[in-house]
């Protein structure tokens, strides 16, 4: 593959491509490794100004330039890899789509990911478009796919390729192309919602325009409530059987696992943004008639307030919210009182679940003085963070790793909950520490089973404070100071110390010395 840092911010020729296209202005030499500012206004000055703009707007940064987190194209990849009759496609630089298939298969994926690759001059002369549209069309068979995703990564999308001009369909099956670049979604749990959002938006479409396939699972008797984010396998199950007590049904989760579950989830009374950040898949939602309701049924107050709205926005009677509470309300009461936490606690994740997780340690007595998540404030988190913060925790959304690891030497916790430098850096100051994605976020956090479930974990690892102390002292000092194996400056040869340390060694006896 050619140089990567000869790539050039436009499609030259892209009249090849169609002739509604205006050729994008040309600048320097361009690659993946030059730098957020540059790639961003390389993509402005290629056409992408809308579709830039429409990140901006959903998916806000904060102070800082974006969380450190993983590439943020791994959200999209996810969630069609988990989709059945779905292939997915990356278009990027050779480094990027390596690292993505590495890590999608370390996460369980058992699906190949295609990739188009390209070189120089197949992506300033357009040809990287024509490739990507002859690949698009081999793959496009009815019998082993409904859809087709062809992700641009930050390269391709800085340079305009224009995957909107793909055909929506070939033989019957759907042809999906969105743009992923990092310097324009902040992290992989948003780009989740990139690419759920462009499938709801197709399937709503569909359905606009007449009858379509039916889901797998049998339609519902009863309204259904679809649910936002990715969750633990157990919490839909809880929050059917809460919802069952309102005379409703779960719905299909979006991301959802197949096509035809999106037809599903549009079809339903009301919304549940578990993960509040899916802005649009909210969009689509919306644009469909549908209620939004926020938050999740999480601990005692949770499950309450969350009854109550979805209730409400379900129309249900008031005599049957009043009899789930009361029937829902106790056992959450007993679970969390018979599994107290004890401790002071830092949390912190890029996941989008952390403030309800922060809820219910909040609520099991934990002393929780900081959460950190690396999503942003949305109107539907609103609820979650002004519980959290009348109880005195500090909320930091689109928080920088530096935020966290401030938290952490501020309150000094018993135990820190994060990501791995949070983690390591905790463990490293004797203190138990949970990594937050495969400890905490994979257990089930909704009604009664939520209640205790972190418990057991989190006492456990507080627990083992007496284990790291007698670590700590007996590694002391080993990895520091003339111990850690790096020399400030060039070891010199002391032929006096080894001549001193042989005439040592030839006055002790040989039964000292070990002989035979």
């Amino acid at each position: 593959m050619d140089d990567l840092g000869s790539l050039q911010t436009s499609i030259a020729s892209v009249g090849t491509v169609s002739d509604s296209v205006a050729p994008a202005e040309q600048g320097e030499g361009l690659g993946c490794h030059a730098g957020k500012e540059r790639l961003r206004a390389a993509a402005q000055a290629a056409g992408m100004s809308e579709t830039l703009g429409q990140y901006a707007r959903d998916y806000p940064q904060g102070p800082h330039d974006q969380p450190q987190s993983m590439c943020p194209a791994f959200g999209s990849l996810r969630v069609g890899l988990r989709m059945r009759r779905t292939a997915m496609v990356l278009s990027g630089s050779a480094c990027c789509v390596y690292g993505l298939t590495f890590t999608s298969h370390f996460y369980g994926a058992k699906r190949t990911v295609g990739y188009v690759p390209f070189s120089s001059e197949t992506l300033v002369t357009g040809k990287l478009f024509e490739d990507i549209r002859e690949a698009v069309h081999q793959l496009a068979d009815p019998a082993h796919y409904d859809a087709v995703v062809i992700i641009n990564l930050c390269v391709p999308t800085a340079s305009g390729v224009p995957l909107r001009l793909l055909p929506k369909e070939i033989n019957g099956v759907r042809i999906i192309g969105v743009d992923v670049p990092g310097f324009g979604v902040p992290t992989h749990a948003e780009a989740k919602d990139v690419l759920a959002g462009a499938m709801l938006r197709f399937a709503r479409m569909e359905a606009e325009k007449g009858p379509v396939q039916a889901p797998r699972a049998p339609r519902a008797e009863k309204p259904t409530v679809s649910l936002l984010g990715e969750m633990f396998p157990a919490d839909p199950m809880q929050i059917g059987s809460m919802l069952d007590l309102l005379g409703l049904a779960a719905g299909p989760v979006v991301p959802t696992r197949e096509w035809r579950e999106l037809y599903g989830a549009l079809d339903c009374a009301a919304v549940a943004a578990i993960h509040p950040f899916y802005a649009s898949c909210v969009r689509e939602f919306e644009a469909a008639g549908r209620a939004i309701v926020g938050s999740a049924p999480v601990g005692h107050d949770g499950v309450a307030d969350w009854l109550e709205n979805i209730g409400t926005a379900c129309n249900v009677a008031r005599d049957r919210i009043d009899a789930a509470k009361a029937r829902l309300l106790p056992a959450i009461r007993g679970a969390l009182a018979a599994t107290p936490i004890k401790g002071r606690i830092t949390l912190s994740g890029y996941e989008g679940s952390e403030l309800l997780v922060g809820r219910v340690l909040v609520e099991s007595g934990a002393d929780l003085r900081y959460v950190g998540t690396a999503c942003p404030r949305t109107r539907f988190s609103d609820p979650d963070r002004e519980w959290l913060e009348s109880k005195g925790v500090h909320v930091q959304f689109r928080a920088s790793l530096e935020q966290d690891l401030a938290a952490f030497d501020e309150f000094e916790p018993d135990l820190a909950i994060g990501t791995t430098p949070v983690v390591q850096k905790a463990k490293q100051k004797a203190t138990p520490a949970l990594y937050f994605t495969n400890l905490i976020s994979a257990r089930p956090l909704m009604g009664v089973a939520g209640a205790g479930s972190l418990a057991r974990v989190i006492n456990a690892a507080i627990g083992n404070q007496a284990r790291f102390d007698e670590m700590n002292d007996f590694f002391a000092g080993v990895g520091t100071g003339f111990a850690a194996g790096v020399w400030p400056d060039t070891p010199r040869d002391r032929p006096e110390f080894r001549k001193k340390q042989r005439a040592k060694m030839a006055q002790k006896p040989a039964e000292e010395m070990g002989a035979c």
